[in-house]
Protein backbone atom coordinates (compact mmCIF):
# COMPACT_ATOMS: atom_id res chain seq x y z
CA UNK A 1 0.00 0.00 0.00
CA UNK A 2 2.64 2.32 0.59
CA UNK A 3 4.74 1.94 -2.42
CA UNK A 4 1.09 2.54 -4.10
CA UNK A 5 0.56 5.52 -2.19
CA UNK A 6 4.06 6.55 -2.78
CA UNK A 7 3.84 6.31 -6.56
CA UNK A 8 0.26 8.24 -6.55
CA UNK A 9 1.91 11.32 -4.45
CA UNK A 10 4.49 11.88 -6.78
CA UNK A 11 2.52 11.01 -9.73
CA UNK A 12 -0.07 13.58 -8.78
CA UNK A 13 2.40 16.15 -7.93
CA UNK A 14 3.81 16.43 -11.34
CA UNK A 15 0.67 16.48 -12.80
CA UNK A 16 -0.40 19.24 -11.13
CA UNK A 17 2.26 21.50 -11.74
CA UNK A 18 2.46 20.70 -15.16
CA UNK A 19 -1.18 21.43 -15.92
CA UNK A 20 -0.33 24.46 -13.69
CA UNK A 21 -3.36 23.96 -11.53
CA UNK A 22 -1.14 24.41 -8.31
CA UNK A 23 1.55 26.73 -7.69
CA UNK A 24 4.99 24.21 -6.88
CA UNK A 25 4.78 25.18 -3.29
CA UNK A 26 1.46 24.93 -2.71
CA UNK A 27 1.77 21.64 -4.86
CA UNK A 28 5.12 20.36 -2.15
CA UNK A 29 3.47 21.58 0.64
CA UNK A 30 -0.09 20.54 0.37
CA UNK A 31 -0.03 16.98 -1.55
CA UNK A 32 2.18 15.17 0.74
CA UNK A 33 -0.06 16.47 3.85
CA UNK A 34 -2.71 15.20 2.23
CA UNK A 35 -1.08 11.66 1.44
CA UNK A 36 0.36 11.72 4.84
CA UNK A 37 -3.73 11.87 6.35
CA UNK A 38 -4.47 8.77 3.64
CA UNK A 39 -1.42 6.83 5.01
CA UNK A 40 -2.56 6.89 8.41
CA UNK A 41 -0.27 9.15 10.09
CA UNK A 42 -1.34 12.82 10.09
CA UNK A 43 -0.93 12.62 14.01
CA UNK A 44 3.20 13.03 13.21
CA UNK A 45 2.98 15.29 10.01
CA UNK A 46 4.73 17.37 12.46
CA UNK A 47 7.00 15.54 12.97
CA UNK A 48 8.15 14.65 9.49
CA UNK A 49 7.87 18.28 8.63
CA UNK A 50 10.39 19.45 10.96
CA UNK A 51 13.16 16.31 10.17
CA UNK A 52 13.00 17.15 6.66
CA UNK A 53 13.45 21.22 7.40
CA UNK A 54 15.83 20.47 9.66
CA UNK A 55 17.53 18.25 7.17
CA UNK A 56 17.33 20.88 4.34
CA UNK A 57 18.30 23.83 6.46
CA UNK A 58 21.78 23.89 5.47
CA UNK A 59 21.32 23.97 2.14
CA UNK A 60 18.86 26.44 2.05
CA UNK A 61 20.94 28.60 4.36
CA UNK A 62 23.28 28.56 1.00
CA UNK A 63 21.04 29.16 -1.48
CA UNK A 64 20.34 32.42 0.61
CA UNK A 65 23.69 33.44 1.01
CA UNK A 66 24.79 32.33 -2.33
CA UNK A 67 22.46 34.59 -4.41
CA UNK A 68 23.39 37.20 -2.32
CA UNK A 69 27.13 36.51 -2.88
CA UNK A 70 26.80 36.02 -6.87
CA UNK A 71 24.25 38.78 -6.85
CA UNK A 72 26.81 41.36 -6.05
CA UNK A 73 29.96 39.87 -8.03
CA UNK A 74 27.08 40.30 -10.94
CA UNK A 75 26.49 43.91 -9.60
CA UNK A 76 29.71 45.00 -9.31
CA UNK A 77 30.99 43.11 -12.53
CA UNK A 78 33.06 39.72 -12.43
CA UNK A 79 31.33 38.31 -15.16
CA UNK A 80 31.01 41.47 -17.50
CA UNK A 81 34.44 39.60 -19.24
CA UNK A 82 32.56 36.28 -19.60
CA UNK A 83 29.42 37.54 -20.76
CA UNK A 84 31.24 39.76 -23.55
CA UNK A 85 32.88 36.16 -24.05
CA UNK A 86 30.02 34.59 -24.74
CA UNK A 87 28.38 37.29 -26.76
CA UNK A 88 31.52 37.78 -28.65
CA UNK A 89 31.31 34.47 -29.77
CA UNK A 90 27.00 34.23 -30.06
CA UNK A 91 26.52 37.52 -31.20
CA UNK A 92 22.68 37.35 -32.15
CA UNK A 93 22.76 34.12 -33.83
CA UNK A 94 20.32 31.78 -31.27
CA UNK A 95 21.93 28.71 -32.25
CA UNK A 96 25.56 29.76 -30.49
CA UNK A 97 23.80 31.20 -28.14
CA UNK A 98 22.38 27.76 -26.83
CA UNK A 99 25.56 25.78 -27.50
CA UNK A 100 27.25 29.04 -25.49
CA UNK A 101 24.63 28.26 -22.40
CA UNK A 102 26.06 24.44 -22.79
CA UNK A 103 29.19 25.62 -22.87
CA UNK A 104 29.13 28.26 -19.89
CA UNK A 105 26.89 25.84 -17.30
CA UNK A 106 29.60 22.72 -18.00
CA UNK A 107 32.41 24.97 -17.42
CA UNK A 108 31.19 26.81 -14.55
CA UNK A 109 29.59 23.15 -13.07
CA UNK A 110 33.57 22.26 -12.39
CA UNK A 111 32.84 23.72 -8.80
CA UNK A 112 31.02 20.69 -8.13
CA UNK A 113 27.74 23.15 -6.44
CA UNK A 114 24.89 23.16 -8.88
CA UNK A 115 23.11 26.02 -7.19
CA UNK A 116 26.27 28.23 -8.01
CA UNK A 117 26.60 26.39 -11.54
CA UNK A 118 22.94 27.58 -12.25
CA UNK A 119 22.98 31.39 -10.44
CA UNK A 120 26.23 32.21 -12.74
CA UNK A 121 24.43 30.65 -16.36
CA UNK A 122 21.67 32.14 -16.02
CA UNK A 123 22.56 35.94 -14.82
CA UNK A 124 25.05 35.83 -17.88
CA UNK A 125 22.45 34.18 -20.58
CA UNK A 126 18.89 35.59 -19.30
CA UNK A 127 19.29 39.03 -20.47
CA UNK A 128 20.34 38.06 -23.99
CA UNK A 129 17.61 35.34 -24.19
CA UNK A 130 15.14 37.85 -23.04
CA UNK A 131 15.81 40.57 -25.63
CA UNK A 132 16.17 37.70 -28.56
CA UNK A 133 12.63 36.60 -27.38
CA UNK A 134 14.33 33.14 -27.09
CA UNK A 135 12.51 29.94 -25.35
CA UNK A 136 13.62 30.23 -21.50
CA UNK A 137 13.24 26.65 -20.99
CA UNK A 138 15.71 25.86 -23.57
CA UNK A 139 18.26 27.86 -21.49
CA UNK A 140 16.86 26.13 -18.30
CA UNK A 141 16.99 22.67 -19.68
CA UNK A 142 20.52 22.49 -21.50
CA UNK A 143 21.44 24.09 -18.23
CA UNK A 144 20.41 20.89 -16.47
CA UNK A 145 21.64 18.64 -18.48
CA UNK A 146 24.96 20.07 -18.92
CA UNK A 147 25.06 20.41 -15.01
CA UNK A 148 23.79 16.82 -14.60
CA UNK A 149 26.24 15.41 -16.64
CA UNK A 150 29.14 17.57 -14.95
CA UNK A 151 27.47 16.76 -11.50
CA UNK A 152 29.52 13.17 -11.43
CA UNK A 153 32.55 14.60 -10.76
CA UNK A 154 33.95 13.21 -7.63
CA UNK A 155 33.60 16.55 -5.87
CA UNK A 156 30.03 16.81 -6.81
CA UNK A 157 28.33 14.42 -4.66
CA UNK A 158 26.81 11.56 -6.53
CA UNK A 159 30.41 9.65 -7.07
CA UNK A 160 31.84 10.03 -3.54
CA UNK A 161 27.88 8.87 -2.23
CA UNK A 162 28.50 5.94 -4.60
CA UNK A 163 31.69 5.44 -3.03
CA UNK A 164 31.58 5.49 0.84
CA UNK A 165 27.62 3.02 0.05
CA UNK A 166 30.02 0.17 -1.21
CA UNK A 167 33.05 0.79 0.07
CA UNK A 168 35.15 1.95 -3.12
CA UNK A 169 38.23 4.56 -4.17
CA UNK A 170 35.79 7.76 -5.71
CA UNK A 171 38.91 7.80 -8.45
CA UNK A 172 38.22 3.90 -9.33
CA UNK A 173 34.85 4.67 -9.94
CA UNK A 174 35.00 8.25 -11.59
CA UNK A 175 38.03 7.44 -13.85
CA UNK A 176 36.89 5.02 -15.97
CA UNK A 177 33.97 6.88 -16.65
CA UNK A 178 35.51 9.43 -18.13
CA UNK A 179 34.96 8.79 -21.46
CA UNK A 180 31.79 7.46 -21.20
CA UNK A 181 30.76 11.02 -19.60
CA UNK A 182 32.33 12.82 -22.16
CA UNK A 183 30.07 11.34 -24.77
CA UNK A 184 27.37 12.18 -22.75
CA UNK A 185 28.47 15.88 -22.55
CA UNK A 186 29.35 15.96 -25.97
CA UNK A 187 25.36 14.53 -26.99
CA UNK A 188 24.50 17.78 -24.82
CA UNK A 189 26.52 19.98 -26.80
CA UNK A 190 24.82 18.57 -29.99
CA UNK A 191 21.92 18.40 -28.58
CA UNK A 192 22.10 22.39 -28.13
CA UNK A 193 22.90 22.88 -31.08
CA UNK A 194 19.79 21.35 -32.75
CA UNK A 195 17.72 23.25 -30.10
CA UNK A 196 19.57 26.81 -31.06
CA UNK A 197 18.85 25.61 -34.86
CA UNK A 198 15.19 25.26 -33.79
CA UNK A 199 15.28 28.20 -31.92
CA UNK A 200 17.17 30.34 -35.39
CA UNK A 201 14.78 29.18 -37.55
CA UNK A 202 11.71 30.45 -35.63
CA UNK A 203 13.41 33.83 -35.26
CA UNK A 204 16.41 33.93 -37.59
CA UNK A 205 19.11 35.61 -36.99
CA UNK A 206 18.47 39.03 -35.70
CA UNK A 207 20.20 42.24 -36.11
CA UNK A 208 20.88 44.72 -33.39
CA UNK A 209 18.12 47.15 -34.50
CA UNK A 210 15.50 44.52 -34.58
CA UNK A 211 16.17 43.38 -30.89
CA UNK A 212 16.03 46.76 -29.72
CA UNK A 213 12.57 47.51 -31.46
CA UNK A 214 9.93 49.04 -29.63
CA UNK A 215 12.14 49.36 -25.91
CA UNK A 216 11.39 52.46 -24.68
CA UNK A 217 11.53 52.09 -21.30
CA UNK A 218 14.89 51.02 -18.90
CA UNK A 219 14.58 47.28 -18.76
CA UNK A 220 16.70 45.88 -15.59
CA UNK A 221 19.40 44.19 -17.01
CA UNK A 222 20.61 42.34 -14.12
CA UNK A 223 18.46 38.95 -13.29
CA UNK A 224 17.35 39.54 -9.79
CA UNK A 225 18.14 43.27 -9.81
CA UNK A 226 14.30 44.81 -9.34
CA UNK A 227 13.64 48.35 -8.63
CA UNK A 228 16.82 48.55 -5.95
CA UNK A 229 19.25 48.79 -9.18
CA UNK A 230 20.53 51.91 -9.58
CA UNK A 231 22.91 50.64 -12.73
CA UNK A 232 20.23 51.06 -15.46
CA UNK A 233 18.61 54.31 -14.43
CA UNK A 234 20.77 55.87 -17.32
CA UNK A 235 20.21 53.91 -20.09
CA UNK A 236 16.79 54.93 -21.61
CA UNK A 237 16.06 51.39 -21.94
CA UNK A 238 18.56 50.59 -24.45
CA UNK A 239 21.83 48.07 -24.50
CA UNK A 240 25.09 49.90 -24.87
CA UNK A 241 25.79 49.05 -28.41
CA UNK A 242 29.41 47.91 -29.76
CA UNK A 243 31.18 47.36 -32.72
CA UNK A 244 30.08 48.68 -36.14
CA UNK A 245 28.15 51.37 -35.14
CA UNK A 246 30.66 54.52 -34.01
CA UNK A 247 30.43 53.29 -30.41
CA UNK A 248 34.48 53.47 -30.64
CA UNK A 249 35.22 49.78 -29.17
CA UNK A 250 36.44 46.61 -31.61
CA UNK A 251 36.99 49.32 -34.22
CA UNK A 252 39.45 46.60 -35.40
CA UNK A 253 37.02 44.36 -36.84
CA UNK A 254 34.46 46.77 -39.43
CA UNK A 255 33.05 43.61 -40.67
CA UNK A 256 31.56 42.10 -37.92
CA UNK A 257 28.43 41.75 -37.46
CA UNK A 258 27.13 44.02 -34.86
CA UNK A 259 26.75 43.15 -31.39
CA UNK A 260 25.13 44.16 -28.14
CA UNK A 261 25.60 43.80 -24.43
CA UNK A 262 23.03 42.85 -22.24
CA UNK A 263 24.84 44.15 -19.18
CA UNK A 264 25.12 48.11 -18.91
CA UNK A 265 28.96 48.79 -18.93
CA UNK A 266 28.26 52.21 -17.04
CA UNK A 267 26.21 50.70 -13.89
CA UNK A 268 26.69 52.38 -11.06
CA UNK A 269 27.27 49.59 -8.98
CA UNK A 270 30.26 48.41 -10.56
CA UNK A 271 33.65 48.36 -8.89
CA UNK A 272 36.44 48.21 -11.58
CA UNK A 273 39.57 49.09 -9.09
CA UNK A 274 38.28 46.10 -6.67
CA UNK A 275 37.83 43.83 -9.69
CA UNK A 276 40.92 41.35 -9.13
CA UNK A 277 39.81 41.31 -5.30
CA UNK A 278 36.42 40.06 -5.76
CA UNK A 279 38.16 37.47 -8.71
CA UNK A 280 40.82 36.48 -5.70
CA UNK A 281 37.68 36.14 -2.86
CA UNK A 282 35.37 33.76 -5.33
CA UNK A 283 38.20 31.58 -6.46
CA UNK A 284 39.50 31.24 -2.59
CA UNK A 285 35.56 30.96 -1.98
CA UNK A 286 35.36 28.01 -4.52
CA UNK A 287 38.71 26.30 -3.41
CA UNK A 288 37.17 25.95 0.37
CA UNK A 289 34.21 24.70 -1.53
CA UNK A 290 36.21 22.09 -3.32
CA UNK A 291 38.65 21.69 -0.47
CA UNK A 292 35.91 20.90 1.80
CA UNK A 293 37.86 23.33 4.65
CA UNK A 294 34.85 24.37 5.89
CA UNK A 295 31.05 23.81 5.37
CA UNK A 296 29.29 25.69 2.48
CA UNK A 297 26.81 27.70 4.03
CA UNK A 298 29.45 28.51 6.55
CA UNK A 299 31.83 29.56 3.49
CA UNK A 300 28.79 31.61 1.34
CA UNK A 301 27.60 33.32 4.49
CA UNK A 302 31.05 34.96 5.31
CA UNK A 303 31.79 35.51 1.54
CA UNK A 304 28.68 37.75 0.99
CA UNK A 305 29.76 39.35 4.23
CA UNK A 306 32.92 40.15 3.14
CA UNK A 307 31.94 41.28 -0.46
CA UNK A 308 29.20 43.04 0.59
CA UNK A 309 31.38 44.98 3.05
CA UNK A 310 34.50 46.24 0.87
CA UNK A 311 32.76 47.18 -2.18
CA UNK A 312 29.72 48.57 -0.64
CA UNK A 313 30.97 50.40 2.46
CA UNK A 314 28.18 52.33 3.45
CA UNK A 315 24.97 50.76 5.00
CA UNK A 316 22.51 52.25 2.67
CA UNK A 317 24.16 50.84 -0.21
CA UNK A 318 24.76 47.73 1.32
CA UNK A 319 20.75 47.35 2.40
CA UNK A 320 19.82 48.34 -1.39
CA UNK A 321 21.86 45.18 -2.56
CA UNK A 322 20.14 42.92 -0.37
CA UNK A 323 16.38 44.60 -1.54
CA UNK A 324 17.81 44.02 -4.94
CA UNK A 325 18.21 39.91 -4.98
CA UNK A 326 15.38 39.98 -1.79
CA UNK A 327 12.92 38.34 -4.75
CA UNK A 328 15.17 35.33 -5.93
CA UNK A 329 16.33 34.46 -2.15
CA UNK A 330 12.45 34.12 -0.94
CA UNK A 331 11.65 32.57 -3.93
CA UNK A 332 14.76 29.93 -3.40
CA UNK A 333 14.43 29.39 0.26
CA UNK A 334 10.60 29.55 -0.03
CA UNK A 335 10.83 26.41 -2.58
CA UNK A 336 13.84 24.64 -0.51
CA UNK A 337 11.77 24.40 2.64
CA UNK A 338 8.22 23.81 0.84
CA UNK A 339 10.38 20.51 -0.59
CA UNK A 340 11.43 19.74 3.02
CA UNK A 341 7.79 19.14 3.37
CA UNK A 342 7.91 16.65 0.70
CA UNK A 343 10.62 14.83 1.14
CA UNK A 344 9.73 14.55 5.00
CA UNK A 345 6.78 12.95 4.40
CA UNK A 346 8.26 10.32 1.64
CA UNK A 347 10.95 8.98 3.90
CA UNK A 348 8.86 9.57 7.49
CA UNK A 349 6.33 7.72 6.17
CA UNK A 350 8.81 4.89 4.72
CA UNK A 351 6.83 5.93 0.76
CA UNK A 352 10.98 6.01 -0.03
CA UNK A 353 12.07 2.27 1.73
CA UNK A 354 8.89 0.21 0.37
CA UNK A 355 8.96 1.72 -3.44
CA UNK A 356 12.62 1.19 -3.87
CA UNK A 357 12.78 -2.29 -2.84
CA UNK A 358 9.20 -2.79 -4.79
CA UNK A 359 11.90 -2.06 -7.94
CA UNK A 360 14.33 -3.84 -6.24
CA UNK A 361 11.74 -6.63 -6.54
CA UNK A 362 10.33 -6.40 -9.90
CA UNK A 363 13.64 -7.21 -11.42
CA UNK A 364 13.46 -10.28 -13.22
CA UNK A 365 15.72 -13.14 -11.95
CA UNK A 366 17.24 -13.96 -16.30
CA UNK A 367 18.57 -10.49 -15.53
CA UNK A 368 20.87 -10.93 -12.68
CA UNK A 369 24.24 -11.07 -14.80
CA UNK A 370 23.29 -8.09 -16.34
CA UNK A 371 22.63 -6.07 -12.98
CA UNK A 372 24.79 -3.27 -14.31
CA UNK A 373 22.64 -2.70 -17.09
CA UNK A 374 19.56 -2.47 -15.44
CA UNK A 375 21.30 -1.02 -12.58
CA UNK A 376 22.19 1.87 -14.82
CA UNK A 377 18.36 1.72 -16.56
CA UNK A 378 16.57 2.27 -13.04
CA UNK A 379 18.98 5.03 -11.73
CA UNK A 380 17.18 7.24 -14.37
CA UNK A 381 13.55 7.06 -12.38
CA UNK A 382 14.83 6.52 -9.07
CA UNK A 383 17.52 9.50 -9.00
CA UNK A 384 14.45 11.34 -10.45
CA UNK A 385 12.28 10.42 -7.40
CA UNK A 386 14.20 10.41 -4.79
CA UNK A 387 17.12 12.38 -3.06
CA UNK A 388 20.69 10.91 -3.99
CA UNK A 389 21.26 10.20 -0.50
CA UNK A 390 18.22 7.77 -0.74
CA UNK A 391 19.11 6.31 -3.90
CA UNK A 392 22.84 5.87 -3.26
CA UNK A 393 23.01 4.59 0.32
CA UNK A 394 19.69 3.21 0.27
CA UNK A 395 19.20 1.04 -3.23
CA UNK A 396 22.37 0.63 -4.59
CA UNK A 397 23.81 -1.52 -2.00
CA UNK A 398 20.63 -4.12 -2.51
CA UNK A 399 21.20 -3.33 -6.52
CA UNK A 400 25.12 -4.54 -5.48
CA UNK A 401 24.36 -7.12 -3.60
CA UNK A 402 22.31 -8.48 -5.80
CA UNK A 403 24.79 -8.28 -8.96
CA UNK A 404 27.68 -10.01 -6.65
CA UNK A 405 25.73 -12.51 -6.82
CA UNK A 406 25.75 -12.99 -10.14
CA UNK A 407 29.33 -12.10 -10.55
CA UNK A 408 28.92 -8.49 -11.39
CA UNK A 409 31.64 -6.16 -9.30
CA UNK A 410 31.16 -3.59 -7.26
CA UNK A 411 32.67 -1.24 -9.19
CA UNK A 412 30.76 -1.64 -12.40
CA UNK A 413 27.26 -0.88 -10.12
CA UNK A 414 28.77 1.79 -8.95
CA UNK A 415 29.80 3.50 -12.13
CA UNK A 416 25.89 2.14 -13.88
CA UNK A 417 24.72 4.44 -10.39
CA UNK A 418 25.94 7.48 -12.40
CA UNK A 419 24.41 7.32 -15.23
CA UNK A 420 20.64 9.09 -14.02
CA UNK A 421 22.46 12.33 -13.04
CA UNK A 422 21.18 14.51 -16.10
CA UNK A 423 17.79 13.79 -15.44
CA UNK A 424 18.61 13.72 -11.57
CA UNK A 425 19.04 17.49 -11.86
CA UNK A 426 15.80 18.52 -12.50
CA UNK A 427 14.17 16.37 -10.02
CA UNK A 428 11.95 17.86 -7.90
CA UNK A 429 13.81 17.04 -5.06
CA UNK A 430 16.84 18.82 -6.18
CA UNK A 431 16.95 22.22 -4.40
CA UNK A 432 19.13 23.65 -7.07
CA UNK A 433 16.35 23.32 -9.65
CA UNK A 434 14.32 26.36 -7.92
CA UNK A 435 17.46 28.36 -7.97
CA UNK A 436 17.52 27.40 -12.02
CA UNK A 437 14.03 28.18 -12.88
CA UNK A 438 13.31 30.83 -10.61
CA UNK A 439 16.25 33.03 -11.94
CA UNK A 440 15.12 32.41 -15.06
CA UNK A 441 11.08 33.01 -14.33
CA UNK A 442 10.40 29.62 -15.96
CA UNK A 443 7.17 27.56 -14.39
CA UNK A 444 8.23 24.42 -13.28
CA UNK A 445 5.96 22.25 -15.04
CA UNK A 446 7.37 23.90 -18.26
CA UNK A 447 10.93 23.19 -17.31
CA UNK A 448 9.73 19.92 -16.41
CA UNK A 449 7.72 19.21 -19.43
CA UNK A 450 10.49 20.16 -21.67
CA UNK A 451 13.70 18.24 -20.27
CA UNK A 452 12.69 15.65 -19.44
CA UNK A 453 12.55 13.39 -22.46
CA UNK A 454 16.17 15.50 -23.52
CA UNK A 455 18.01 14.46 -20.32
CA UNK A 456 16.52 10.63 -20.53
CA UNK A 457 18.35 10.34 -23.22
CA UNK A 458 21.81 11.87 -22.38
CA UNK A 459 21.62 9.31 -19.65
CA UNK A 460 21.05 6.86 -22.41
CA UNK A 461 23.82 8.22 -24.36
CA UNK A 462 26.17 8.12 -21.47
CA UNK A 463 25.39 4.25 -20.62
CA UNK A 464 25.19 3.40 -24.32
CA UNK A 465 28.75 4.52 -24.47
CA UNK A 466 29.56 2.93 -20.81
CA UNK A 467 28.95 -0.04 -22.03
CA UNK A 468 30.36 0.19 -25.30
CA UNK A 469 33.90 1.07 -24.03
CA UNK A 470 33.32 -1.88 -21.89
CA UNK A 471 33.38 0.51 -18.36
CA UNK A 472 30.00 -0.54 -17.63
Amino acid sequence: MLTILGFAMIATFLVLIMMKKMSPIAALVLIPALFCVFVGKGAKLGDYVIDGVTSLAPTAAMLMFAIVYFGVMIDVGLFDPIVRGILKFAKADPMRIVVGTAILAAIVSLDGDGSTTFMITVSAMYPLYKRLKMSLVVMTGVAAMANGVMNTLPWGGPTARAATALKLDASDIFVPMIPALLVGLLGVFVLSYFLGLRERKRLGVLTLDEVLVEEKEAETVLVGAGSGSSGTSGTSGKDKVTGGSGSGTDAEDDDEEERFTVLDPNRATLRPKLYWFNALVTITLLTAMIMEWLPIPVLFLLGAALVLTVNFPHIPDQKARLAAHADNVLNVSGMVFAAAVFTGVLQGTGMVDHMARWMVDVIPEGMGPHMALVTGLLSLPLTYFMSNDGFYFGVLPVLAEAGAAHGVSPLEMARASLVGQPLHMSSPLVPAVYVLVGMAKVEFGDHTKFVVKWAALTCLIILGAGMLFGII
